[in-house]
């Protein structure tokens, strides 16, 4: 019997002062049955931190992730269903990245663990040429910390000033500065 995805919700409070962004949402997200805490909450700050700031252009919505190769964590459609932008969480191979950066106008990574400086001295030199890549390294002690946030239902405060961001519940708060490791060039 397989086992099925487990429901959590999130009540997200933004307050991202570097884009100007003041926002609520409320989610609903479905981890797979091989997906962490550490993974889960990644995928929430990369939608705190991705999230615009209307849906002239489509909203950031969860994809299928892990449960369908051909898409990816977070996505957004505009309203003739072309792709803005699209989000993976991990460390995905330069093909996987190549094909994204063909399909959307954006595409942001946000890596985390302790191999990311391995995985990226092999990947830096394949995906140099793509100019919408954007990506940015999570420090393996955030994203550790950032787990322990995990809970079936969760009210997160999100801040972002000056490049650092932090984000809390009622018990706790972690802090984090995100590394770039690749800048986008241009748009399309």
């Amino acid at each position: 019997m397989a086992l099925k995805s487990i429901v959590y919700k999130a009540q997200l409070q933004i307050a991202d002062m570097d884009r100007a962004l003041y926002a609520d949402h409320a989610l609903t997200l479905a981890r797979h049955p091989s997906e962490t805490d550490e993974r889960l909450m990644m995928r929430v700050l990369a939608f705190a931190l991705s999230v615009p700031a209307d849906d002239l252009r489509g909203r950031l919505e969860f994809a299928a992730g892990l449960s369908d190769t051909d898409e990816p964590d977070l996505w957004q459609r505009d309203l003739t269903g072309e792709l803005v932008q699209w989000i993976e969480v991990g460390q995905p191979d330069d093909r996987r990245l190549a094909k994204a950066c063909g399909r959307s106008e954006q595409v942001r990574l946000w890596a985390y663990a302790s191999s990311v400086p391995i995985w990226w001295q092999a990947l830096q030199g394949k995906v140099a040429r793509l100019d919408n890549l954007e990506v940015w390294q999570v420090p393996t002690e955030a994203s550790r910390a950032l787990a322990g946030l995990a809970a079936r239902s969760m009210q997160l405060q999100i801040t972002v000033q000056d490049g650092h961001i932090w984000v809390s519940d009622a018990q706790q708060s972690v802090e984090l500065e995100p590394l770039s490791l690749k800048a986008r060039r241009s748009s399309r």
